[in-house]
């Protein structure tokens, strides 16, 4: 698919924030560029394994999952193989709807492709049947767009402005 934007200040809280890092690094130990670089990996390290557990947590089925955060350019790259097409679109979106994510770098592999769905940026006053209105012409096909983004979504009247959503073709 390759590289999605998202929202950086918008999404589930699961990385630290710059501040507290910026805190942390003039707390650490030794200064110098050796330093400075080991604590920078540390952190991307601790942030990779954070948006691992949080695709982990979503009980979706990919097989050497890795992914690698880059806090220079707010960038998750993701590996892995999975079966669907949806199924790797929904881990594109748990990544990516994740405050302090920028951009998503799409390398998963797909072993049973199937036609890819629309990605939608809620904005201020949406409701998932004013999306299914604007979509599908239809208010009451919310459910297919509910559906089509479980496990993120637990409940049809909670979703955020800057949450992307996929929005499957009918």
């Amino acid at each position: 698919m390759g590289l999605f934007s998202f929202l950086k200040s918008a999404g589930a809280k699961i990385l630290g924030t710059k501040a507290a890092e910026n805190d942390a690094a003039t707390t650490a130990a030794p200064t110098g560029a050796d330093a400075l670089q080991a604590l920078k990996e540390a952190n991307e390290g601790r942030k990779s394994a954070a948006l691992v557990a949080a695709v982990a947590a979503n009980g979706i089925n990919i097989q050497n999952l890795e992914i690698k955060f880059d806090d220079d350019t707010d960038t998750a790259t993701i590996y892995g193989q999975i079966e669907t097409t949806s199924d790797k679109e929904k881990v594109v979106l748990i990544v990516g709807n994740t405050e302090g994510v920028e951009h998503v770098d799409d390398r998963i592999t797909v072993t049973n492709p199937e036609p890819e769905a629309t990605f939608y940026t809620v904005v201020k006053g949406d409701s998932l049947s004013k999306i299914a209105k604007a979509h599908y012409g239809d208010a009451m096909k919310y459910p297919v767009i509910f559906e089509a983004n479980k496990p993120m979504l637990t409940d049809p009247d909670l979703i955020y402005p800057g949450q992307v959503l996929r929005i499957p073709a009918l």
